[in-house]
């Protein structure tokens, strides 16, 4: 992880900035934090933008609205058809594997 990160980083999350200025944290202290827990933790939550959390709403709306229109039996059925072609493939590969075994590409010298 380099510094360039960090600053990409900090400029997602500018109430860091403000951590900083208002002398609370140091930028080493910011730094070694994000080097040692990176960017997912949940300790950077606080500093999160109110935009960047009404975009993670407004996703999750967008999914939850998606998943209320999907139709149970269809999706039952796409399911069942994807394991059916799972066990035809795996039953061709295996079919595959006990004749190569007995090499039937093997040409006989006349």
């Amino acid at each position: 992880m380099s510094i360039e990160q960090f600053k990409q980083f900090v400029k997602k999350h500018p109430k860091i900035i403000e951590e900083v200025r208002q002398g609370r944290k140091t930028w080493k202290e910011l730094y070694n934090d994000w080097y040692v827990f990176g960017e997912e933790d949940e300790m950077w939550d606080v500093y999160k933008s109110a935009n960047e959390k009404e975009e993670q709403s407004a996703l999750i709306q967008k999914l939850v609205s998606y998943l209320k229109h999907v139709d149970v039996n269809e999706l039952q059925t796409y399911v069942t058809n994807v394991q059916q072609a799972i066990t035809s493939i795996q039953e061709v590969v295996r079919q595959m594997q006990q004749t190569n075994t007995k090499d039937p590409f093997s040409f006989r010298k006349d």
